[in-house]
Parts: C-alpha cells; structure tokens; sequence
C-alpha cells in the first residue's frame, strides 16, 4: 500500500463516517413527526418511481430547464460508477471496472455525459446570474439561498472538469483497463497525456476531495434533493391530490388539533421540506402568490425545515432520544432548569410570524397546482390544510367570515343562511321524484342526482341545475334527488380546517346514501367539489360509490345518442379547467367534448388543463374578503386574451367567479356559462343567464 493510498483510505472513511453521523442526524429528526403507513400499494409506488423518479416527467412540464435538469440527474447516475473507480483506485492503483460488460461503450457514454452535465450547470449558473428567471426570486430566497445552489454548481463544474483531465492524464491511457474515453483523450492530447503526471496527481486528489465535500455538503444543503426525491417520490400519495387525510378525533392519545409545530406533522410531511429543492415552481404558478398575496408554497417548506433544524438541534439528542437530547446535547443545566435560550425556542410555534402566518396559510386555495408542478412530489396542501386545522380547532383563530361559514354549516347544512326546507325548491315544476318516494315504490333509478348547495340556493347556478335535470328527462335517464336529505358534503368546512363539522356532515350524507344504495346506480353531481368529495374522500367514512360529474355524463350521453344537439352554438368558447374536477380527478376533455359536440369553435387560455389557473374560490376563499388584485380578475384577464365570445365552466364557485371577473373589466359582450346550460340550448332549450 503506497502512502496515497493509506491517506485516501483515512480520508475515506472519515468522509463517509461523517456523512452517515448527519444522515442519522437527519433521520432522527423526521422521525419526531407521527407514523404514517407510505408502503401501501407498491405496484403503484414502484411505477411513480420508475415514471416520475427515473424518467423525470414531472420535471419535464417544463421542457427547457427540464432537460437541462434531467442532463444532471441521468448524467449522475452514469457518472457515479466514474466515482466508485476513483474510490477503488483510491485504495490500489490499479484497479478497474473494465471487467464489466461493455465498458469501453460505458466509459465512451460517461465523456459525454461529462460534457452534457458540465455544459448544463454552466447554464443554471448563467440563468441563475444573468436571465434570472421570475421564480428565483422571492422574499423566501436569501443570499444564503442563492449562495449554497452556487457552491453546488461549482462543486459539479470542478468534478466534471477534474475527471476530464484526470483521465486524459491517466498513466494508464494506452491500456485496455483505461476504456474508451473521447474527450478526456482530446483533453489529454493538449496537456501532456500520461506524461503529465504531477497535473494528473493533482486533478485526481482535487476530484476525490471535492466528492468527499458534496457528499458531506449535502445534508446541510437544499440539494439534499439529489439524495431524497427518488424515495420522496416513492412515498408520494397515489390517491387523488384533492384528497385530504382523515383526522381521527377521537384517538385517545390526541394532544393538539392539526399542525402547530413539527412534531404534529407526519414524517412524511417533515421527509418534504428536506426533499424541496427550492426550484420556486410550486410558487410560480400559485394563483395566491401570481396576485400578490403572502402565500409562497416553497416558503412554507423551507420553513418547515429551518424549524426542524432549529428545533431539532435542541431537542433530539445524538444518540435518538427525543426531549432527552436537550441534556445529552449540553442544553440543560444540570438541574432540570432549561437555559432561557432553550425555553424561548421550545415555547414558539411553527405558526407564528417568525415562520409561516395564519395570513399565508388562509391565502391558499387548495388549487394543488403546487403538487401538480412539483418535480419531487412534495404533498403541499394537506400541510397546509393541517396548519389550518390547529387555527380552528385549537387556536380558534380564523377569518371572521368563516365563522358565518360554519354557523350556517351546522345549522342550515349550507354555506347560506337559506332554510334547509328549501332544498328541493329549486326543482319546482320539474315533476323530480325524491329517493324517499323511490325506496316507497321499490323502483331503481339510474341516477341519484346530487344537486349541492350552489345548485338548490343559488340563483344563477340553480339555472345550471334545472338544465342538468331537463337533459336527463330528454335522454330518458330515470333520477331522483334528496331534497331536505341532502346536507353539504362537508367540503367547505373540511378545506377551512374545521375538520369537526366536516365529518359531522360526512357521515351524515354516507349514513343517507348508504340507506338509499340498493336504489340508485350512479351519484351524478353538478359541482366538482361535490364530486371530489363523494368519489374521493367519503370512502374515509365507509361511503363507496359510483359518482359521476355532469361534464362527463352529458358528454357520454351525447356519444351515445341519447342527447342529440339541434340547434349548433356558434361561437367561440374558451373553457375554464376547474382544480377539483380537472387537477383532482383528470377530467379535462370530457366539457371540452360537449363545446365541440354543441358545434362550438373551442380556443385555449396558455394555462389549461392540468397548467390551469384557479378562480380563486377553493380552500372556502369562496367566503373569505380578498384584497387586490383579485384571482378571479386575473383569471378571467386570461381568458379574455383569447377574444372568445363565450367563457365556459362546469363548476358552480368558477362560474360565479367568472361572472364577477368579467364585471370588474367592465365586459359586457362576453358572458360566462356552464357547459349544461348551452346543451341545454343546443337542444331546444332557452339560453339562460
């Protein structure tokens, strides 16, 4: 053993010794958050792996800084075996992989991945200092933010750099345990070849210290992404992104409501933060960040993760005991008293206005475009959702609006103050038998049409609602409604964090349904937000059902015939995605169908389908005062953009959103609808609105 092998080995190991102290580090302090079962369903953890992981599809959403990224990512994973050889000739000079199948074509594909990687960080860095996208920037973005993704980018320009001419200087360049190696030939061929042996000592030394470096960086920097996201993705939800996780109330070892600080959340939330790569697309296309409002997705992950740092150091102690750590880390005194230092920090929350506050959490309208743009499938709303609960149900600290929202939930089963004997006035003269009746006749209907609280109180969507009905009767599909059986589904209160009422109201409606099963087939909704919670959400409370929107309905009924439009709508509609039809549930070209089958000449606004925009009512916004610039009024600037005569939605908060946002641009020519109202027309029916 030569002497630069004795110092690479103790070099080695007290590189990787002190990675493997921080990683366990680290591992302890997400190991505060709750248990959370994530090994369920491993096919489909497997595929989301291999699809978003590997293939990096997410990433690639946006084509141009995504190929640049997925460049690094695939380059790394073929450049790692460069490594692993320059660790094994760390420990004898001559060893190799050139035993391994195919290696002159391996060592041939890492030149040029060493060339694409080098010339794709010189370009972040060029962007990151000269072009300097919108979504680098952020009050979230300190100069230690921007620091620490410059000093990664170096660290990889110096690793490619030192490869090439450790290589191209390689004293073993002519032999066959050398391979294949294009460029670091060429780059050799200028600087002396296996000649060079003093500038070959040096690259060699400078790449293995500089990988020593980023590998022992990484746990202290957001690039710890390039390590967690393959298992963040892994442990991502396959459910639907509008599913919220159920809060078991009445476990005995409750101690708070929802998320005040770190050790509330589950691990797999606290695993998010330290996944981040702070690359700002979830906070690009957040429709409450886009106007101005405090809310920032990527802060509230950064935050998290300061606080876990920060707490963490306090209170988990080296060897994985909890509160216990405060002494083992030379916090305590001695005597049990706590150095004021370590109160002040214990006492403060992750709420608070050091950290993320109530005004950026109630800013949120649970649109999900955060998730749905996340390269590394970062679950951001249920986060939030979270911290919202503990305002509620905890703090009692929550916009005033909300508390009309909730007494009106409780009391009316409505969001409005409407009498709940109301329910069913909507459909009057529209001959529409109640379940009750039908469970009476013993029949079986087709359709349990839920009709929601915009449908039987509002006036513009009841219009909606009585077209829905009017299309089932000229298709001849037997359906009844509720009527006063019919409460709200909960969904309001359940995205206000008022998880209490919410499941008051759940299990209510399941109870409803359940007793009601055996007589209809199919639950078809007219709001999205009905429909995501009934689909997605009830099963939680042992309510499983067929449900269906209206989009897709009419959609198939027309398909098949049993709709037949005769009078073609000619005109040019932009279609307006809704979050918790189109982002929850991926119903994207079943309304579009319905414009094009009515004759409609269909255009779109740049941010459609799952890029779309939210109106600016989800998450209960629909209730809550917002300050200019309004997201509505953004929304709709966006559609008018496409000069149509018409915008068109299926949702009854986005077609009221809508309706205003043309009001505040003082459009008079362009109206907005819902797709049932022009089938309604297109088959012989008036139009409405």
């Amino acid at each position: 053993m030569t002497i630069k092998n004795a110092i690479f080995i103790v070099l080695f190991f007290a590189a990787i010794g002190y990675f493997l102290f921080n990683a366990w580090r680290l591992i302890e302090y997400i190991r505060v958050g709750k248990p959370e079962n994530r090994f369920d369903n491993l096919p489909r953890r497997l595929r989301d792996l291999l699809v978003i992981g590997f293939a990096q599809t997410k990433i690639m959403r946006h084509w141009w800084a995504g190929a640049l990224h997925v460049t690094v990512f695939w380059g790394f994973c073929i450049l790692t075996l460069a490594s692993f050889e320059v660790v094994l000739e760390g420990f004898h000079p001559q060893a190799s992989l050139y035993f391994l199948p195919g290696y002159e074509l391996l060592t041939c594909v890492q030149d040029i991945f060493g060339v694409l990687v080098l010339v794709a960080s010189l370009t972040f860095l060029f962007r990151r200092y000269v072009t300097k996208p919108k979504r680098f920037s952020g009050r979230e973005m300190t100069p230690a933010s921007r620091l620490d993704a410059t000093i990664i980018l170096l660290m990889i320009i110096a690793l490619m750099v030192t490869m090439f001419i450790a290589n191209g200087t390689h004293p073993a360049t002519n032999s066959v345990i050398f391979g294949f190696r294009p460029i670091s030939d060429v780059v050799g061929f200028y600087l002396g070849g296996s000649q060079n042996e003093l500038l070959f000592e040096a690259a060699w030394w400078t790449h293995a210290l500089v990988l020593f470096v980023f590998l022992n960086y990484l746990p202290f920097s957001k690039h710890l992404h390039v390590i967690a996201s393959l298992p963040n993705v892994f442990f991502a939800s396959h459910q639907s992104s509008g599913v919220l996780p159920k809060m078991d109330l009445e476990a005995e070892d409750i101690e708070t409501f929802g998320a005040s600080d770190i050790e509330h959340f589950t691990w797999k939330q606290l695993f998010d933060s330290y996944t981040c790569t702070e690359c700002g697309r979830c906070t690009a296309v957040c429709p409450a960040n886009n106007t101005g409002k405090p809310l920032s997705p990527r802060k509230i992950m950064m935050d998290i993760r300061h606080r876990i740092e920060e707490k963490g150091e306090l209170t988990i102690g080296k060897l994985g005991t909890f509160t216990k750590g405060i002494a083992a880390n030379g916090h305590g005194n001695g005597n049990g008293e706590l150095p004021e230092h370590v109160k002040d920090v214990l006492a403060q929350k992750i709420i608070s206005e050091r950290f993320i506050t109530p005004e950026e959490l109630w800013a949120c309208t649970t649109c999900q475009a955060c998730m749905q743009e996340c390269p590394v499938s970062i679950e951001h709303v249920p986060t939030i959702v979270d911290m919202r609960r503990n305002l509620v149900l905890q703090e009692a600290d929550f916009p005033s609006e909300l508390n009309t929202l909730f007494t009106n939930l409780e009391n009316k089963y409505s969001p409005w103050a409407f009498s709940h004997d109301g329910r069913a006035d909507w459909a009057e003269g529209l001959e529409i038998p109640l379940m009750s009746m039908i469970e009476a006749d013993q029949k079986q209907v087709e359709v349990l049409f839920w009709v929601g609280c915009a449908g039987s109180y509002d006036d513009r969507y009841r219009k909606v609602v009585r077209s829905v009905a009017r299309l089932l009767k000229k298709a001849g599909i037997s359906f009844a409604i509720l009527g006063k059986e019919e409460k709200c589904t909960g969904d309001p209160a359940r995205r206000a964090g008022n998880e209490y009422l919410a499941q008051m109201l759940i299990q209510e409606n399941v109870e409803t349904l359940n007793n009601y099963k055996p007589r209809f087939k199919t639950v078809l909704t007219s709001c999205p937000h009905c429909f995501n919670a009934i689909k997605n959400e009830w099963s939680q409370f042992g309510g499983t059902f067929e449900v269906m929107h209206h989009s897709q309905y009419l959609s198939k009924l027309v398909a098949e015939g049993r709709i037949t439009p005769t009078q073609k709508i000619e005109a040019t509609a932009v279609y307006h995605d809704s979050c918790y039809l189109g982002r929850s549930n991926g119903v994207y070209e079943e309304p579009r169908q319905v414009l094009v089958q009515i004759g409609a000449k269909l255009t779109e606004m740049e941010r459609s389908r799952d890029k779309g925009m939210c109106c600016g009512a989800g998450g209960a916004r629909m209730w809550m005062e917002e300050a200019a610039p309004r997201v509505n009024v953004e929304r709709t600037r966006q559609a008018l953009e496409t000069k149509p005569d018409m915008i068109a939605a299926a949702c009854p908060f986005c077609l009221t959103m809508l309706t205003d946002g043309l009001k505040a641009h003082n459009e008079e020519r362009v109206k907005a609808f819902d797709i049932a109202e022009l089938l309604d027309q297109a088959t012989g029916g008036d139009r409405q609105a």
